[in-house]
């Protein structure tokens, strides 16, 4: 099996020796680390490891700054001991949220949500996504997905069953996870599932089993006009 590569950033060398023997205790791990943020930042930019652990408050800059600009191939686990940055760390999509002092059971339990999300995304045809509920990760099988709606700094997830799902996860996040070939955002509010597409104008989107009609904003019409029709056409032929 393949190793995990992993960087920790942290400018506290005793949290990292921690991080360093708790990967190693795990095992298939490739951990390097960096107590000077901006080099640690130059590696994820050049290497593009699966997981990155991030404390916050660091001298140079601040993790949450290194989490904005992440590269998309790369989780991140916050390990901190200021409690207060919880929420902020999980709107930027943050696997988890370790609070110093953690037990090494405690840390696997943040890895293992890392390593689940990094298998979904190295699946060629991924089956389900995961996303942030209210403080907890969970999978979402693709196929029930109707259409995503943007709420503010959440958005509410229709499902072809059940209730909607009000996720932490934008909607710029969900577009970026989920498989361009099913999903088109046609406004700035709407991502939907091209398979659920049952009719459609050059201005709204009626989808199967659902009384909601989608408006499709001006900016995305050309493109979404163009996308459903190229798909209607290939289920004609097919």
């Amino acid at each position: 099996m393949k190793k995990i590569t992993c960087i920790a950033i942290d400018d506290e060398p005793l949290a990292l020796l921690i991080i360093s023997r708790f990967c190693e205790r795990m095992g298939n791990m490739s951990l390097t680390t960096f107590s000077e943020p901006r080099l640690g930042l130059q590696e994820i930019a050049r290497r593009k490891p699966d997981l990155v652990f991030l404390d916050i408050e660091m001298n140079s800059i601040s993790g949450l700054e290194i989490a904005h600009t992440l590269p998309k191939e790369s989780c991140f686990i916050f390990t901190t001991a200021h409690a207060q940055y919880a929420l902020e760390g999980f709107n930027l999509d943050a696997v988890d949220f370790l609070h110093k002092p953690f037990s090494y059971d405690r840390f696997v339990q943040a890895v293992e949500k890392g390593l689940r999300r990094i298998k979904v995304r190295h699946e060629k045809t991924p089956k389900s996504i995961v996303i942030k509920q209210e403080y907890n990760n969970i999978t979402l099988p693709i196929s029930h997905i109707l259409y995503i709606k943007a709420m503010e700094n959440y958005t509410r997830i229709f499902r072809t069953s059940g209730s909607p799902i009000l996720s932490r996860t934008s909607l710029k996040t969900m577009r970026d996870i989920l498989p361009a070939s099913g999903f088109i955002r046609v406004h700035r509010s709407y991502i939907v599932s091209v398979n659920k597409v049952e009719r459609f104008t050059k201005r709204e989107i009626q989808l199967t089993g659902c009384e909601m009609t989608i408006p499709i904003g001006r900016q995305y019409a050309e493109k979404t006009y163009e996308t459903l029709t190229a798909k209607k056409m290939t289920s004609i032929s097919g």
